[in-house]
């Protein structure tokens, strides 16, 4: 049997380009390589595509740039190519038809839906969420309002653009404080991984955490605190979903940052979650909801705050979540009876079954 040739997209113009090269590591890992012919794609920080042929191990940490080998490759937009365009060292060009594609990226240009138009108009099956998807539930607040029409319960929260907050500081304060009570999370509205996120106690760290969150977006998000235990599941199908068992978090700092998720060792991970089954079995069909309601494919991981008095509060839906050795989604899916290869043999076979029923 001809093997099928699967590219997997790694790195990206993006604040959690780091993530995505440990999670492509993870992702190549697992594709079988006797039916499958791997293609390794790689983005730089500064956004320069190249066809990687060397060894994986050097994707992880970023040395994988410095391979002589490497050759300028993008995803051309044309059905007729199918595939990637190869820029030989002779200024010469080639092209590589590809049967599916695996985007192991990151947060802002390739979770948020711009891969996945592109590889919409080139015709090529893909891993993960559409670009309605991937856009809606990247931003934070129009993942929020499509969640408030859907009647998922959530935390209080309002919004402004940071422009208008340099024209007026004091009015969007004053509007923010008049909604939200103190502490108050201020998140920007695209950025994953809790990349430029602040807990504010006060107005004076409200002001330094709108500076932090503006430095990653134009339009920022404020949050009331929930607390709560910090709850994920894992989701996976197109049409028909599975949801994992709901594994929690106790993060080793005041909320779960990025330090938290993939630095600190201290951050303890809970599977199945202490919840009673009453609360798992809601908390499953919650997230089977919010899936559904943002038109979510092939796979998400669906967080929730879950309180003392039992209340179960949506917080996000991230469309292509981490596969590192410490990611939720993997451990999630290993312990409801799908374990990594199978896992990412399924992902694979969703893309093209999606494929199949957009013809």
């Amino acid at each position: 049997m001809q093997k099928k040739r699967i590219a997997v997209i790694f790195g990206g113009k993006s604040s959690e380009h780091e993530v995505s090269r440990v999670s492509a590591s993870y992702v190549i890992s697992m594709i079988p390589e006797d039916k499958y012919e791997i293609v390794k794609i790689g983005i730089t920080k500064k956004g320069r595509w190249f066809l990687f042929e060397g060894d994986t191990s050097l994707i992880a940490d970023g040395s994988w740039e410095n391979d002589p080998g490497n050759r300028t490759a993008f995803v051309s937009p044309a059905p007729s190519v199918s595939g990637i365009i190869v820029v030989n060292k002779d200024g010469s060009t080639e092209k590589l038809k590809l049967d599916v594609v695996f985007p192991v990226l990151h947060g802002k240009n390739g979770e948020d839906g711009t891969v996945q138009g592109l590889l919409q108009l080139s015709e090529i099956p893909y891993v993960g969420c559409g670009v309605l998807a991937s856009s809606a539930c990247m931003d934070k607040i129009v993942t929020n309002i499509m969640f408030e029409h859907a009647g998922i319960d959530q935390a209080k929260f309002t919004w402004i653009y940071s422009y208008d907050y340099e024209k007026d500081p004091e009015a969007c304060i004053s509007m923010i404080e008049s909604q939200i009570p103190y502490p108050i999370f201020v998140k920007p509205a695209n950025a994953g991984s809790s990349v430029g996120i602040s807990k504010a106690h006060s107005r004076e760290e409200l002001v330094k955490a709108i500076e932090v969150a503006s430095a990653e977006d134009n339009r920022l998000l404020f949050e009331e605190c929930i607390v709560g235990k910090e709850v994920e599941c894992a989701v996976l199908g197109n049409r028909d979903t599975f949801v994992s068992v709901p594994g929690e978090i106790a993060p080793a700092a005041e909320f779960y940052d990025y330090d938290a998720k993939y630095n600190n060792s201290a951050s303890q991970l809970f599977i199945p979650a202490r919840i009673s089954e009453e609360l798992t079995e809601k908390l499953r069909d919650t997230a089977a909801k919010a899936y559904r309601a943002l038109n979510c494919e092939g796979l998400s991981r669906v967080d929730f705050f879950v309180t003392d008095d039992g209340r179960i509060l949506l917080n996000e839906i991230n469309t292509l979540p981490g596969f590192t050795s410490i990611s939720m989604y993997p451990k999630l899916m290993a312990s409801s009876g799908i374990p990594g290869s199978e896992l990412i043999e399924k992902l694979i076979d969703l893309a093209f079954e999606r494929a199949d029923n957009n013809v």
